[in-house]
């Protein structure tokens, strides 16, 4: 059996609607896409990683960082269809998303991900971790609950599973938003509309358990810093300036 064709897009969005220009804000001395792209790459387990973007600036800063990059469609509703579009023009068997706005993410995290396709039945996977006590009512940090294969059962903001009986209930797992799709099971997501779910919860991966396509979750080494504001950005800048010290 030959071995998987594995290719990495990170979406990177200018114009978000949280934190805009986040993806070329300067952290510890990169740029913030660049911290995601220098990870990913340094992994040595996909070919290529590219950055996908709307934004012709954030297009010449990759450039001029010697970063792939590829021009997307400003009317691309997510980061999944940013990977789609990536995809019609790159063949891979395995595409994987990782978000432009986690700069603290390092090779290690992908390993485990990648790991989960060796099974033949998996289609779509991603990562969680332990979630932080302080995280655990809040709505940014999504949790999941999978069964005892690692398939996801649901995602939600709300804290679930609810400890009735609690507190004292401690396995509380916090998604991390990366995924990997085989490339059938990305054009399939693609092509189905949001589901009721997906527009309550607003989370796009909903989309796939309403539709009975299965997600796999592995354990990831270590939580992120995913930045939505500037509180975010300056955990971060610490963090990495420590990792570099």
């Amino acid at each position: 059996m030959s071995p998987l064709r594995i290719a990495a897009v990170i979406p990177a969005r200018l114009q978000s609607t949280r934190m805009t220009r986040k993806v070329l804000r300067p952290i510890a001395g990169r740029l913030m896409v660049e911290w995601v792209w220098c990870a990913a790459e340094s992994s040595g387990l996909m070919d290529p990683v590219i950055v996908a973007t709307d934004a012709d600036e954030v297009a010449e800063a990759c450039r001029a960082r010697s970063i792939p990059v590829m021009l997307t469609s400003p009317e691309a509703a997510s980061g999944s269809d940013r990977v789609r579009e990536v995809a019609g023009q790159i063949d891979a068997d395995i595409y994987v998303n990782i978000q432009g706005d986690e700069p603290t993410i390092t090779a290690e995290f992908f390993p485990p991900l990648l790991r989960l396709f060796d099974r033949s039945e998996v289609q779509v996977a991603t990562l969680a971790v332990r979630c932080p006590p302080e995280e655990i009512t809040n709505p940014n940090a999504v949790k999941v609950v999978t069964a005892l294969d690692g398939r996801a059962l649901y995602f939600s903001r709300a804290t679930i599973p609810f400890d009735r009986d609690g507190p004292g209930f401690a396995g509380y797992r916090k998604h991390l938003g990366i995924y990997a799709y085989r490339k059938a099971a990305l054009e399939q997501f693609a092509e189905l509309p949001p589901g009721w779910l997906e527009r309550v919860e607003r989370l796009e991966q909903l989309r796939l358990l309403e539709n009975g396509i299965d997600i796999y979750v592995a354990p990831a080494p270590r939580d992120t810093i995913g930045v939505d504001t500037e509180e975010d950005l300056v955990r971060a800048e610490a963090f990495l300036r420590q990792s570099k010290a």
